[in-house]
């Protein structure tokens, strides 16, 4: 364990995800943690951090869970009430702009993002270190354990149309006895979606432990060899005005406070 506050580590793109990384650096913050911004043009070695976060963004390379890249459908937009615009101007100009220039990547695949959190990732597993994976985060870790991913989700909304949104508007169901449901301390939330991509076979050891109401969307995942490798498919670090959502943070930083190893 680090002297101080814990370091931890915050994975990113080298162009854009600026307002990501404010966020969630704000998120581990507010949590007690000292947040490391991590790049592939800026890389930082695993004994200098206490814990993980891989972070959102681009699509995980098809090719490392053995599938060929697909064309994916334009998700449309949802619409919004009154009220929410309203609260959206008010209290989340910032988090409007963010989620605008969320929708504006440079490239849908980044290899050398890829390859740099794959390689922390295996490095923080073998040290015991906590990680969380957040959207294309939660991604990667379960095709790092083997598992393989559904390139485009647009095909599970039908009857309903998909949901985009960086306001909580999408209900997910945790399962009760998963380290999530602990932590949040509810076993149904409303979560933001930002995604276009999802779990689709879980690799060796991951346990889907929460789903999207209407839907069969994973949207978290555990796995239970670990004390702490949790992955959620929403942006929490977007909810900081949500104490629960802040407890996510909160329960890495502690664990990595107190070097918490294996479960």
């Amino acid at each position: 364990m680090s002297k101080g506050k814990a370091k931890i580590g915050i994975t990113g793109p080298d162009k854009g995800g600026s307002g990501a990384w404010i966020f969630t650096a704000l998120s581990v913050y507010l949590a007690g943690g000292k947040p490391i911004r991590i790049q592939p043009k800026r890389p930082v070695g695993i004994d200098r951090i206490d814990g993980l976060i891989i972070g959102g963004g681009a699509d995980v390379e098809p090719v490392t869970y053995g599938e060929k890249p697909i064309h994916k459908k334009k998700v449309k937009k949802d619409t919004r009430s009154i009220l929410e615009w309203i609260l959206t101007i008010i209290f989340f100009p910032v988090y409007w702009l963010v989620r605008y220039f969320q929708k504006t990547k440079s490239a849908p695949i980044d290899q050398e993002r890829d390859r740099l959190e794959f390689e922390l990732l295996s490095e923080a597993l073998k040290q015991n270190k906590p990680v969380l994976g957040i959207c294309r985060g939660m991604q990667l870790m379960n095709v790092h354990f083997g598992g393989t991913l559904h390139q485009d989700v647009s095909g599970f909304y039908v009857e309903t149309a998909q949901i985009s949104s960086i306001l909580p508007r999408k209900s997910v169901l945790i399962e009760p006895s998963s380290k999530l449901a602990k932590i949040l301390q509810v076993n149904q939330c409303m979560v933001n979606a930002l995604h276009n991509q999802a779990i689709k076979d879980p690799g060796e050891g991951v346990e889907i432990i929460a789903r999207e109401e209407m839907t069969s969307v994973h949207q978290a995942i555990e796995h239970k060899s670990f004390a702490f490798v949790i992955g959620v498919q929403w942006h929490p670090e977007y909810l900081i005005q949500h104490f629960r959502q802040r407890k996510i943070f909160r329960s890495l930083v502690k664990c990595a406070e107190e070097n918490c190893g294996f479960g």
